[in-house]
């Protein structure tokens, strides 16, 4: 039987890929625990297209 718990899927997208202008887009699969964080997420993660360290925020 599977657990049942506030932990849920969410998909962050770079905020400055489309500011740049280059094609595709960089995106990361994580999980969050909804009861303690309710708000959307922002985390520093690396854009391999744009070879640098950006701001990923929580898409819909």
């Amino acid at each position: 039987m599977a657990k049942k718990g506030s932990r849920i899927q969410v998909i962050l997208e770079c905020t400055e890929h489309k500011t740049s202008g280059k094609p595709g887009t960089s995106r990361y699969i994580t999980t969050k625990n909804k009861r303690n964080t309710p708000d959307r997420i922002e985390l520093k993660k690396y854009n391999p297209i744009l070879k640098k360290m950006t701001v990923h925020k929580e898409i819909k």
